[in-house]
């Protein structure tokens, strides 16, 4: 089969477009999959410059989020037939196979049925997004109907539906971008505040909108600069919520606002086999299908571009200036 494979650790250029060995069913609960669209994700670039996160050699293929066709079934397989429509995010990590391929083989309780209203590329570019902005809202951030949360860079993957999970649940949002364009794109998604922040930072602005209060929920999706400013933009007794690492951090202002810290990383149950944990990446994936189907949570793809593209793909998005999602078509 068709597949990109990473060869190295570095620039894209390492990634190569090569004939590889179809995977095939070997436990009686996989289910193979045919592959049409791969999700591409920040995680993916780390990956390639710094090496894959298990101790196996390369080459790897890389991608957490496909969606595709079911095609074969083990012979215990009872939640999916041939012909399912399904979306996921698995592999891609440097143990299993990723998704930027022809065929993958995933055990059926890592998988999802996909939202009916989705083409495979919308689908393939939500489940990491959507299991991370969930976990960072919900699970991390215990939103609240009513409160205030604020999104940093609301018009990214992650920002982009978080927004709209948190109007679900009937919070106030306030999101930073950094255009009059991505401004723009956020209102459409439904923010009720946007601030941006190219013109004179946002703490100011926040804490005006806030009356001096600040947000309940902070989430933190750029990095230690803006987790540390955060701080002062979180509300007494509130929740900051970083993706990434803070670095080395002053937090006696954070200790004196009462603040719960709190950290996001979707990747860690896959990383270290947290089943219960995946289940409840499933059930989110379940739910956000309802919605999508419901029209109340949208993908914006950003550049969608054919498998072969993959290393077009990883410039663009180390570029920092994509708005949405880019996928692969398969």
């Amino acid at each position: 089969m068709k597949a990109i494979v990473m060869t190295a650790v570095g620039s894209p250029d390492v990634l190569a477009f090569q004939d590889i060995a179809e995977p095939e069913i070997s436990q009686p609960t996989h289910i193979k999959i045919k592959l049409h669209a791969a999700g591409i994700n920040p995680v993916d670039s780390k990956i390639r410059r710094n090496g894959v996160f298990h101790d196996r050699p390369l080459p790897a293929v890389l991608g957490c989020d496909g969606a595709g066709v079911v095609v074969e079934t083990g012979a215990e397989v009872s939640q999916f037939k041939v012909g399912d429509k399904v979306w996921f995010c698995h592999g891609g990590l440097g143990r299993e196979q990723g998704n930027y391929a022809e065929f993958n083989v995933i055990d059926q309780r890592w998988v999802s049925l996909m939202p009916k209203t989705l083409s495979f590329p919308e689908a393939a570019g939500l489940p990491l997004v959507l299991i991370t902005a969930c976990g960072a809202l919900f699970d991390r951030g215990n939103l609240q109907s009513g409160q205030t949360v604020l999104i940093h860079a609301g018009a990214g993957g992650v920002g982009h539906v978080a927004i709209q999970l948190a109007k679900l649940k009937g919070a106030r949002v306030i999101t930073t971008v950094s255009s009059e364009v991505k401004a723009a794109f956020v209102k459409n998604l439904g923010a009720d505040d946007v601030v941006i922040y190219t013109k004179n930072g946002y703490a100011d602005a926040v804490n005006s909108l806030t009356n001096g209060n600040g947000a309940d929920l902070v989430i933190d999706t750029v990095g230690p600069d803006v987790f540390k400013e955060s701080i002062a933009v979180t509300a007494h007794f509130g929740r900051l919520i970083t993706l990434l690492d803070p670095g080395a951090l002053n937090l006696s202002e954070a200790r004196m606002r009462n603040l719960l810290i709190g950290f996001e990383l979707m990747l860690t149950p896959m990383l270290r086999d947290l089943d219960e944990a995946r289940d409840q990446q499933i059930r989110i994936l379940n739910q956000c299908a309802v919605w999508a189907d419901q029209n109340r949570l949208k993908v914006h793809i950003d550049k969608l571009l054919p498998l072969a593209a993959a290393i077009e793909a990883h410039r663009y998005i180390e570029t920092g200036h994509s708005t949405g999602k880019i996928v692969l078509t398969v």
